[in-house]
């Protein structure tokens, strides 16, 4: 499983800073690995707190289910440092 610090950094370099929605295939990860792996960060209180988790009207983004919910952006807040 990708590490919070590697998800974060990939974050970072994929919208170019903190609270800027990105969407979930732009991690270029498996649709499986995708919503296994943020169902799981989504789950722990300390580190969902910092996620926002979005289905924005983005004709290129796929759909995830992130613990059975339809998403397409993630934003994560700068706050997520603390934690890492």
């Amino acid at each position: 499983m990708m590490s919070l610090r590697e998800l974060v950094e990939r974050y970072i370099v994929l919208g170019g800073g903190f609270n800027e929605p990105v969407a979930l295939s732009a991690f270029g990860l498996p649709v499986a690995e995708t919503e296994r792996i943020f169902s799981a960060y989504d789950e722990d209180y300390h580190i969902s707190r910092f996620f926002e988790f979005s289905e924005l009207a983005d004709p290129g983004a796929a759909k995830f289910l992130v613990n059975g919910v339809a998403i397409t952006h993630v934003a994560l807040n700068a706050e997520i440092q603390t934690i890492l």
